[in-house]
């Protein structure tokens, strides 16, 4: 065969593959700010695209003030996600305690349920979550570019989010310097961490399995803080929690006693593990406190100076 017929095959064979593959497929658009509404006394309500869960998610943010350069806290809310009406912006001073720190302070919406995580299949009742994605690789560039910031993050969770908060500082160890637990579990993938995950999602409709797959499976291990605590080496660590016997601290909301001790049993659990590998976390073991929003207001208080210096702020 001449080269000329040989060129003239592959040109033939590599038209043919181009029909057969078809063209690339387009990317994803990139998550976007759509909307922004003022609320008041250096708030406003953005609106962020997220292209993982083709939705729009609105969030509660807290201006640093002044208009210079600022890091930024995520702060996640409970199980029903801050729509119920249930949240650190509708039952503690968050906005009054924020307003003179030099720190953007981003309280996403939505999420009830949820785990604040990547499922692995639509869920009938749940929908689309993808909130591992959003809160990492979709929220932040949003937030960096609308608010100028310095880059430096961090997260922290409280109860259903708690251990989440701390999940996501591991699944996404660039993207946080600093992380605080409130009162959660972050552990999942034995008998007692399958079953508080569980009952987190099966409290709001949803089939664990279509978060995770086969409980105890590998997507349950890769997920379970207990597991991959080393991955936080570097950063800071705050964890709280309280007995669940009520006292003054409690304000807000109806005590749970059996959930806070529950709570405290993890939290001292996952300090101690940390400690045993050489990287104490900031640990308060509160001797009154029912899992209400008067403790975890002053779990947010006590924490920030340690978050503080973390973020540079």
């Amino acid at each position: 065969m001449t080269a000329r017929k040989l060129w003239a095959v592959l040109a033939c064979a590599i038209a043919a593959s181009a029909v057969l593959v078809g063209p690339a497929s387009a990317a994803p658009p990139p998550a976007r700010l759509v909307g922004e509404v003022p609320l008041g006394d250096g708030t406003s309500r953005v609106d962020v695209y997220s292209p993982a869960m083709d939705k729009v998610v609105s969030n509660r943010v807290i201006h640093a003030p002044g208009g210079a350069s600022a890091p930024t806290l995520y702060l996640l809310t409970g199980a029903g996600g801050g729509e119920d009406g249930i949240s650190w912006w509708d039952d503690t001073d968050v906005r009054e305690f924020f307003a003179d720190k030099n720190v953007n302070v981003v309280l996403p919406m939505g999420g009830a349920f949820s785990l604040y995580t990547d499922w692995i299949a639509d869920d009938p009742v749940q929908g689309r979550n993808r909130w591992q994605s959003y809160l990492t690789r979709e929220l932040p560039g949003v937030i960096d570019t609308r608010f100028e910031t310095t880059g430096r993050n961090a997260i922290a969770g409280v109860s259903m989010s708690a251990g989440s908060a701390i999940d996501l500082a591991i699944q996404a160890s660039d993207v946080y310097s600093a992380v605080a637990s409130y009162s959660g579990c972050p552990w999942t993938s034995d008998s007692a961490g399958i079953a508080m995950a569980s009952a987190v999602v099966l409290r709001g409709g949803g089939n664990p399995a279509n978060m995770w797959g086969v409980p105890g499976g590998e997507v349950w291990r890769s997920h379970d803080p207990f597991l991959h605590a080393s991955r936080l080496s570097g950063k800071t660590v705050y964890l709280s929690a309280a007995t669940g016997i009520p006292g003054t601290i409690d304000q807000g909301g109806i005590p749970s006693p059996v959930v806070e001790a529950i709570a405290s049993s993890c939290t001292e659990a996952f300090a101690g593990h940390l400690s045993e590998l050489g990287m104490p976390p900031v640990y308060v073991n509160r001797p009154a406190g029912s899992h209400t929003w008067g403790q975890f207001e002053t779990d947010l208080h006590d924490s920030w100076p340690h978050l503080a210096r973390a973020l540079a702020a």
